[in-house]
């Protein structure tokens, strides 16, 4: 993989929560939506099939968002309307940073800095130079143990708030 995709290492991110199925996921999802104020850039990482879109799917529903949720892996930005925008990207396809103009990268950066909207990214390595010194959450899907469901870690710049830990809380079950 190239340096533009890479996952970041397990041990920068404190242990996470356990999701033992997908519609964990979701669920976790759904509990981080109930968090959001709109403005906030949440940054996915994890390998093929590791939930984020479910994660992400979870998080439009309880957002309010009535459409089809789908990887954006193809059309790299899907956008959704329900109690915030949200703009979900995926730059697993994408080549060059050159490329995040050609989407529209900046106007919806503008966006989610005016708070009517949230941006999710998967696969976000292109992105990170764009967020210059905007905060961020950054979620991590390793697999769980024995090779069953997911862990999901978290950290952010700045330090995410106590209500974000607590539902990321190590040793925890997602719901």
């Amino acid at each position: 993989m190239d340096p533009l995709h890479d996952i970041p290492a397990a041990d920068g991110f404190p242990p996470g929560v356990l999701a033992t199925v997908p519609a964990d996921t979701a669920e976790l999802g759904a509990r981080a939506a109930a968090l959001l104020r709109g403005g906030e850039v949440l940054l996915l990482h994890g390998g093929l099939g590791a939930g984020k879109t479910c994660f992400v799917q979870g998080l439009c529903a309880a957002l309010g968002v009535t459409t089809e949720v789908v990887s954006p892996t193809f059309t790299l930005v899907n956008t959704y309307d329900g109690r915030f925008r949200v703009h979900h990207l995926d730059f697993y396809r994408l080549d060059a940073v050159s490329d995040l103009d050609d989407i529209g990268l900046p106007d919806l950066l503008d966006e989610v800095a005016e708070g009517s909207a949230v941006l999710a990214a998967e696969w976000p390595g292109p992105l990170l130079r764009s967020l210059g010194r905007t905060p961020f959450l950054e979620f991590l899907a390793l697999t769980g143990p024995g090779g069953m469901g997911r862990e999901w870690r978290l950290r952010g710049r700045p330090e995410p708030a106590t209500a974000w830990r607590a539902v990321f809380r190590p040793g925890g079950v997602a719901c």
